[in-house]
């Protein structure tokens, strides 16, 4: 819902339908996205993304960066436990990060700037 113009978007994220991750971030299978905002001109998205529980995300690089916050269940990188509230900035140009685990199951926030091809 586009609200005060065209600039302000507010939405219900509980309101929304989980989608296959398809054609977003090109992941193994498995991740499902409510994406709740895409300006095609920067490559910017917003929204969320499940990752169920057992799914690894492998080491891998993409063009674009990302900032994520840790909405439920848990995220392991780097001998690290991110649970609700924690933080995780991913590298943009390149540059090799994860694996990334999660035993428990996971939903994140994400805005996610530039390209999202993943390269493992």
């Amino acid at each position: 819902m586009i609200v005060g113009g065209k600039n302000l978007i507010a939405l219900h994220p509980e309101e929304m339908e989980w989608e296959d991750d398809t054609d977003v971030f090109t992941l193994p299978e498995g991740v499902q996205v409510k994406m709740f905002s895409h300006d095609p001109q920067t490559g910017r998205r917003d929204g969320f993304a499940r990752f169920p529980p057992g799914y690894v995300e492998p080491r891998h690089s993409h063009k674009g960066w990302h900032s994520n916050l840790i909405v439920e269940g848990e995220m392991h990188v780097g001998g690290e436990i991110l649970k609700q509230g924690d933080y995780l900035f991913g590298p943009g140009d390149d540059i090799a990060h994860g694996p990334l685990s999660y035993p428990v199951g996971c939903v994140v926030f994400f805005s996610f700037y530039g390209p999202t091809e993943h390269a493992h």
